[in-house]
């Protein structure tokens, strides 16, 4: 077929031809004497972008999934219990990461387009006197579900009673995309992969770790673990090396990444993805549909899941748009399989870009039969961005 493929997917995302440019370079000495010149500064900023003043970051040659694991196995022994909940199939697959490396997962069943339960976690919290819950999961941003959670909200129920639980965090979908503070919200682990916010490739599982989670890193023996070892990496990465070959031309990109990231400002990146979401909310309520996240607070700035009406298959505009229209959207996944269709609009994105795939998804449903009126959900979202557009050139 002529012409590009659009990927309008929860991540990966489109990558910047400056971030492409970045990672096409030779190959070189991944121990050359003036490499820690690159890298110390590479992990400093990382942290600027997690909020992590008095923390580290681990960076793995990994997905998110990877970063899953680390975090477990560093900080916690097998047996131990952790709360979390189930809000969609990756907070789903969170909890079976912690399974699957022995700990005991107290979990919470919420509705699928809620986000994590503050006030069911708060009593569960209280009700632990003993403070046999090691630690507490919450997913920042479910993508399967396009839903928020209240970060903050986990952090007063943990205070509120005095836990000493650690605070595990899931924000491979929103770093680098949502409002996100590892420090003013008491997070000790925060989880993030390269291929969302970061706008690169998929490869490089991110860690960042608070000074308690390092703390207790060094006081417990934790699972089994060698390829993500803390310990391993902290002798490595001081020296500014690490402790096994690391994907050199991913670690460029999120170079010029963190730099785009710091010349448009953090705070402007969150801004701007609130933005381009809310273009793309215009467009689902012209259309008389509704987003999968049952109320406003819990919208995700990164993705939205269109729900479907009633007797249509959401699964089928993503598959009737990659067909015919080389529109890549995403399908919906587990228990809301078939209800939804899901467009990402994380990273690198502008105005004229967030409008394609609202276009593409209004033809393949107008295809497939849907009650929509062309160019009702283009027309809402023009019409907002034209309402709330800025200088680019001021």
């Amino acid at each position: 077929m002529p012409g590009r493929n659009f990927l309008f997917i929860p991540g990966p995302t489109t990558i910047p031809r400056r971030i492409q440019n970045a990672m096409s370079v030779e190959q070189e000495d991944m121990r050359a004497m003036d490499l820690p010149e690159f890298t110390k500064p590479l992990y400093e900023d990382m942290k600027k972008i997690m909020r992590n003043k008095d923390g580290r970051v681990f960076i793995f040659p990994s997905s998110g999934t990877g970063g899953w694991e680390s975090s477990i196995q560093n900080t916690l022994n097998p047996g131990d219990k952790v709360l979390a909940s189930r809000i969609g199939q990756f907070s789903h697959l969170y909890i079976d990461c912690a399974e699957r490396l022995g700990m005991e997962v107290i979990k919470v069943e919420e509705e699928w387009g809620k986000g994590v339960p503050v006030e069911k976690f708060a009593e569960i919290l209280a009700n632990d006197k003993n403070h046999e819950i090691k630690a507490v999961f919450a997913t920042h941003n479910e993508t399967a579900t396009g839903v928020v959670s209240d970060l903050k909200g986990v952090r007063d129920a943990l205070d509120a009673c005095n836990h000493p639980a650690m605070y595990h965090v899931d924000s491979v979908s929103g770093l680098a995309s949502i409002e996100f503070d590892m420090d003013a919200w008491g997070i000790d682990i925060t989880v993030s992969g390269s291929q969302k916010g970061l706008m690169l490739p998929t490869g490089l599982g991110i860690v960042g770790a608070s000074k308690k989670a390092l703390e207790i890193n060094k006081e417990i023996q934790g699972c089994p673990r060698c390829f993500f070892s803390w310990e391993d990496q902290i002798m490595a990465n001081d020296n500014g090396f690490f402790p096994y070959t690391p994907p050199m031309n991913l670690l460029r990109g999120l170079r010029e990444s963190l730099n785009m990231i710091n010349e448009e400002g953090l705070e402007n990146v969150w801004a701007r993805q609130n933005r381009m979401a809310t273009a793309v909310r215009k467009a689902i309520e012209a259309w008389g549909m509704t987003t999968v996240a049952t109320e406003p607070k819990f919208q995700s700035d990164t993705v939205s899941a269109v729900r479907v009406p009633e007797g249509f298959d959401g699964n089928e505009v993503a598959r009737h748009a990659y067909k015919y229209y080389n529109l890549a959207l995403s399908i919906s996944l587990a228990d809301i399989a078939g209800q939804a269709f899901r467009i990402g609009h994380m990273g690198d994105m502008n105005e004229l870009m967030v409008l394609i795939p609202i276009n593409g998804a209004e033809m393949a449903m107008k295809d497939l039969g849907y009650p929509i009126e062309l160019g009702s959900g283009v027309a809402a979202a023009q019409e907002y961005l034209r309402n709330t557009k800025t200088d680019r050139l001021a």
